[in-house]
């Protein structure tokens, strides 16, 4: 293998310069990652064909990416600031706000000498030595976006390939405004576009900034976070029980129909979603194979999308988390005795549970007495945690040679037990970037029902 070689490092702004002011406010959702890592999720492309530049007169691909994420960051223009802390003299508290200063984000340009597309997509285990060095800015934590810029991108050229990697700041846009963003970009680099009054027209519509959603009492801005610096972590990294090693379960559409089909004729309902059958099937088949306690307790945490659950539904557009954990808590025994079905419909209780009622209840309660919640809380040998979406419009960013070949993240947030969800790049399936020791893992692949279970 080879190793990642750094060309050049540039600062882009958007081009629409301005003295602005604006400051956005971070709402509970926002600030309960303010301890997490940055997300770090990106694409893998074949090398473009040497006609592609010629859409580029007098430019080379790097200078039209950049241009590209220039005009982008004039409809994005919070990625382009920084974090704003306040702290507040007069009760002793800590605020954290949006500086739209148009400070700009980082742009990376990096070569793996000798690194191939099979080197990437080949191996049973990801090889996470190459891929987490396609991605900036490691071992950042979200509230150090007030000196760090509030997006990184890296893109590496490989022997026959690129890839680029994203690395945004998790305070201040959830998944869905990250691949809002990722698909407003790729759009204007695909159109080749070379002015904000073009990429107006585009497909994306524009991203919502505004706070005022949360008037009539449901959030007095700025949030106040009491004995916020006695919180941040001394030890960035959780200890881990085990080697860790990641490896991609891809689960074909066919697939994923019949657990959806078996997990609802076992509880006789049609509720059960293909996402729900999946992950009961996913937690179902780790506690088999790693031979717990029957009395162990584990827990399957999810990260539920909320935008549809508000009071008045927010906008899909709207830049900012929109995000609440949840979390299902079984006895080893009644997983492996209840089976899929039952263990589906207790993930699909919980999800069901995040009614309008209950997600106001939790902005009030969270703004009475905030809780930071730290990585190492969520996942471990016997319980499990997923975010992502496969929802999420990965496979259609085109920047202008072609479909992405493959979604890969990065390092931030990575622990014994993290499941991260997205698309497949077949139509209908799914796949599941899964962090787990070597040993849950050999036993996962001598596993014929699970085995069975997965794309040929």
């Amino acid at each position: 293998m080879g190793h990642v070689r750094y060309i050049s490092t540039t600062t882009v702004q958007p081009t629409l310069q301005n003295e602005s002011t604006q400051r956005i406010e971070l709402t509970p959702w926002d600030l309960q990652f303010i301890l997490f890592g940055y997300s770090q999720k990106g694409l893998l492309f074949h090398k473009p064909k040497p006609s592609t530049y010629d859409k580029y007169p007098n430019k080379s691909l790097i200078q039209h990416l950049q241009t590209s994420l220039s005009l982008t960051l004039d409809i994005f223009f919070p990625l382009a600031g920084r974090l704003a802390i306040t702290e507040n003299e007069d009760d002793n508290t800590t605020s954290f706000s949006v500086d739209c200063n148009g400070a700009g984000a980082q742009f990376v340009h990096a070569v793996a000498d000798g690194v191939t597309v099979a080197d990437i997509l080949d191996p049973v285990l990801v090889p996470s030595d190459i891929v987490h060095s396609f991605f900036f800015m490691n071992g950042v934590l979200n509230y150090e976006g007030v000196s760090e810029p509030l997006l990184a991108v890296q893109v590496t050229d490989l022997f026959d390939g690129i890839f680029i990697g994203c690395t945004t700041n998790h305070s201040v846009v959830d998944g869905s405004t990250f691949w809002r963003f990722f698909n407003t970009w790729s759009e204007i680099s695909r159109r080749a576009e070379t002015s904000t009054e073009n990429c107006r027209k585009i497909s994306q519509p524009p991203p919502i900034f505004s706070r005022e959603f949360f008037d009539g009492g449901i959030i007095d801005f700025p949030v106040r976070i009491a004995n916020f610096h006695n919180q941040v972590p001394k030890n960035r990294s959780p200890a881990l029980s085990a080697p860790l090693h990641q490896r991609i379960f891809n689960f074909s559409k066919e697939k994923i129909a019949q657990l959806k089909a078996k997990a609802n004729a076992e509880m006789g309902t049609t509720k059960i979603s293909s996402l729900q059958a999946l992950l009961a099937h996913l937690w179902l088949s780790i506690i088999r194979n790693k031979h717990l306690n029957p009395d162990q307790e584990s827990k399957y945490t999810l990260l539920v999308g909320l935008r549809q659950r508000f009071q008045l539904p927010l906008p899909e557009e709207y830049l900012g988390n929109v995000v609440q954990f949840g979390t299902v808590t079984s006895t080893v025994s009644d997983l492996l005795e209840h089976g899929l079905g039952w263990t589906a419909w207790e993930i699909n209780k919980m999800i069901a549970s995040k009614t309008k009622d209950e997600v106001r209840k939790y902005l009030e309660e969270w703004i009475e007495s905030p809780q930071l919640i730290q990585l190492n809380n969520l996942a471990s040998d016997y319980s499990f945690g997923t975010g992502s979406s496969p929802r999420f419009n990965m496979y259609g960013n085109d920047f202008g040679w072609g479909r992405p070949l493959a979604v890969r993240s990065g390092a931030a947030n990575k622990s014994v037990g993290k499941l991260t969800v997205a698309p497949g790049a077949e139509d209908g399936s799914i796949e599941f970037e899964a962090c787990l020791s070597p040993q849950t893992l050999q036993a996962l692949d001598e596993d014929a029902e699970f085995i069975a279970s997965l794309s040929k």
